[in-house]
């Protein structure tokens, strides 16, 4: 079972992670966390010695928790330049994210649950909106990535941003039938990590990542 320690843990490296909270910026207060996610001034401590250990935040004496910038890779650029780049890249995605729904079924907390509803619901809202929608559906496979509690995950999938999202304008306007597929794609995703079924949301995510290469190929 997940404590309330590690709960919180997971919703502020999520916050870090989305950019929430920005490298430079200080953490909320203790007494802030305290009132805003009910757990008591030990829950919170552990929490900020654990997110130091992982090299997330620092301490400075007498000033708070501010977020560290996190090194990044050496040489990586995920960020696709052609339409060979981006089916390559949905190929990288299909062995990386399939294994992450699994891995989130199986550990997901209820907060990650409610982030991953939250990105949903962002989602469907966004249609004929292309710029938001692309932001939400990169919220809604990250929070996939973080619910996982293993930090590589998070980690690589918010090294590709928002550039992993190909869809073409045309599909974000309302009443079209792609957008609407694409919703339900993800529902069906969040619906296997909801009931904790591991091989539905594999297989959830195999098929969206399936059907995204081929309205790539056809569009």
């Amino acid at each position: 079972m997940t404590t309330r320690t590690q709960q919180l843990v997971d919703t502020l490296t999520a916050h870090i992670q989305e950019g929430v909270i920005r490298p430079g910026e200080r953490l909320p207060t203790e007494s802030s966390l305290i009132e805003t996610h009910g757990v008591s001034r030990t829950v919170v401590r552990e929490a900020i010695a654990r997110l130091k250990a992982a090299g997330l935040i620092e301490t400075q004496h007498g000033r708070g928790s501010f977020v560290l910038a996190r090194p990044s890779t050496t040489g990586f650029d995920p960020a696709p330049r052609s339409r060979q780049d981006v089916l390559d890249l949905l190929d990288l995605r299909m062995g990386i994210e399939v294994e992450a729904a699994g891995l989130a079924a199986d550990r997901r907390t209820e907060p990650a649950l409610a982030a991953l509803g939250e990105a949903l619901d962002g989602f469907a809202r966004a249609a004929g909106h292309p710029s938001a929608a692309v932001n939400a559906d990169f919220r809604f496979h990250l929070r996939i990535a973080l619910a996982t509690g293993n930090r590589y995950y998070g980690d690589l999938i918010a090294s590709f941003g928002p550039a992993m999202i190909i869809m073409p304008r045309e599909r974000l306007r309302p009443a079209r039938p792609d957008f609407d597929t694409i919703v339900a794609e993800h529902a069906n995703i969040h619906a296997a990590i909801e009931r904790r079924d591991r091989e539905a949301a594999r297989a959830a995510v195999r098929v969206h990542l399936s059907n995204s290469r081929a309205r790539l190929l056809n569009g």
